[in-house]
Order: structure tokens, then sequence, then C-alpha cells
């Protein structure tokens, strides 16, 4: 899996993107919806939900960028990615009296997909960086 993001950087974008829109849905409609079921005010939601919208953004420079620096650009997602995550973690602590267990299930469960893209994204952006050849298929 790894040599196909290093042969194709911009599908990584593409993945994290469709993460970041998904969340972005998840956080500011559908949970927002469903405010007392997670137990997340709503205002804290649509904050958490702008944050990715911003990365689908830096996700579609990327991708729609011609120059070949994908290294230092998937570095930067995986940063803002795991920055996401702790701004949840507080989020979740600071409404820590009123988030449910569903809620908590949603954070973790994001918190920990997020974590696992941000740590192939490191790994992509290393081999990019240090110009590592892909394994001819």
């Amino acid at each position: 899996m790894l040599e196909k993001f290093i042969s194709q950087p911009k599908k990584l974008f593409l993945l994290d993107g469709l993460g970041a829109t998904l969340s972005a849905f998840l956080l500011g409609v559908v949970l927002v919806k469903l405010e007392r079921t997670f137990g997340i005010p709503s205002q804290s939601l649509y904050i958490l939900a702008t944050l990715p919208v911003i990365f689908v953004i830096y996700d579609l420079y990327c991708i729609r960028k011609t120059r070949t620096d994908e290294g230092p650009l998937l570095k930067g997602i995986a940063l803002i990615n795991l920055s996401y995550c702790c701004i949840s973690i507080v989020f979740a602590f600071y409404h820590f009296s009123t988030i449910t267990i569903y809620g908590w299930a949603y954070l973790l469960t994001e918190i920990l997909m997020t974590i696992f893209l941000a740590s192939i994204e490191f790994k992509v952006a290393r081999a990019l960086i240090n110009n590592v050849p892909t394994k001819p298929h």
C-alpha cells in the first residue's frame, strides 16, 4: 500500500480530502442534529467541522499543484491532522460533563483513523523527501 502512495502521492491527498469531507459532514450536520445523543454542543461541533473544510481546501490545492514537492506537503497535512486530533481531545474533555458514550465513541474512532492516516502520510512523505524508489509491480 505504501508503494502505491509513494508512486502516486496525489491519491493520498485525495483520500485525506475525502475523509475530511466526511468528517465535516458528520460533525457539521449529522452530530448537530443528534446533539442530545452525542452530548457535544452544536457550537463546538461547528468549530470542529470547520477545520476539516480547511483540510479539504489544502488537499485540493495539493492535488492541483503541478510541482513534485509532495513530500513536504504530505508532512504538512500529517502534522495538521495530528493537531486536529489534539483539538478534538481538548473539546471532548472540555465537554466531559455532557458528552455521552456515543460522543466519545465517535471522537475516538475519528481520532484513531486520523492518526492512522497521518502515520501513512508521514511514511510516504519521508520516502518522497529521501527519494526512495518504488518497487516495480
